[in-house]
């Protein structure tokens, strides 16, 4: 009969969820309460050591580091075996200390965040201040050394969230500045300006966005200085003749870092 309820008890436990079973991996430095049912002097409270492992009484040193609640409880269960009948044995997270990421890269203020638990690559993005003036393009995770192949542009600005990735405790999360992305329009414009490179912009678009050619501009005369290894290459437009004769290949269409100038003229 006494064998017949601990049989029951088993199967109850085992159907409880566990707190951060489906959603956290246990790392250096987290606590955890073990808990072995029936058996109070086995049962205690221990903190995962740099090595990864814990220390429990009877059983010793058993790793820790690397496994989920419920993958630590089947683990102890098979090593309590020799010293319990059956035992029965519950692992709770009782303190999170190991489920760090870092993010750097100058795009967004350098910072390390502690996740609550399971999270996507895409909702940590949303919750970063300021991922605006971050290069997503030319943005990357490392993990264990090793670069990431996720397309962080794809996934948060084209909602391509197949795309999409879980993190892990110590991944590295780059976000390069976005500074570099910007097309600069000066001289006889009425807004001269940087506008934030996209696919697709062309140097009319560029033009337009900053208000348009003053009535001194030479429209015919529109330079464009785009930087080629260490070089200056200069192009020389006449969108004058596009918005007059539709001339459209002289509708160039920029690149990052392009500088657009208009010359003014006399008449």
């Amino acid at each position: 009969m006494k064998r017949l309820s601990l049989l029951l008890v088993a199967v109850f436990l085992l159907s409880v969820p566990v707190a951060w079973a489906d959603d956290y991996v246990i790392g250096e430095g987290d606590g955890l309460d073990v808990a072995v049912w029936g058996v109070p002097e086995l049962s205690v409270a221990v903190v995962v050591r740099p090595d990864g492992k814990i220390t429990l009484p009877a059983a010793g040193d058993v790793r820790a580091a690397g496994l989920t609640p419920v993958a630590l409880s089947k683990e102890l269960t098979t090593v309590l075996t020799d010293y319990v009948k059956i035992p029965i044995v519950t692992v709770t997270v009782a303190g999170i200390t190991n489920n760090r990421i870092y993010i750097s890269g100058g795009g967004v203020a350098p910072q390390v965040m502690n996740l609550p638990g399971r999270t996507s690559l895409f909702k940590l993005l949303c919750g970063i201040e300021g991922i605006g003036n971050a290069d997503l393009q030319r943005g990357y995770v490392m993990r264990d050394g090793e670069k990431l192949s996720v397309d962080l542009h794809d996934l948060f600005n084209n909602g391509n969230l197949k795309a999409d990735i879980d993190l892990q405790a110590e991944d590295i999360l780059f976000l390069p500045t976005n500074e570099l992305n910007k097309v600069y329009v000066v001289g006889a414009v009425n807004t001269p300006q940087g506008i934030m490179y996209r696919d697709g912009l062309r140097i009319l678009d560029a033009i337009l966005e900053s208000g348009g050619f003053t009535k001194f501009a030479k429209a015919d005369a529109v330079l464009i200085l785009r930087k080629e290894g260490d070089d200056r290459r200069r192009i020389k437009l006449d969108l004058d003749g596009l918005m007059k004769d539709g001339q459209l290949s002289e509708n160039l269409e920029l690149q990052r870092g392009d500088y657009v100038i208009v010359r003014e003229g006399m008449f």
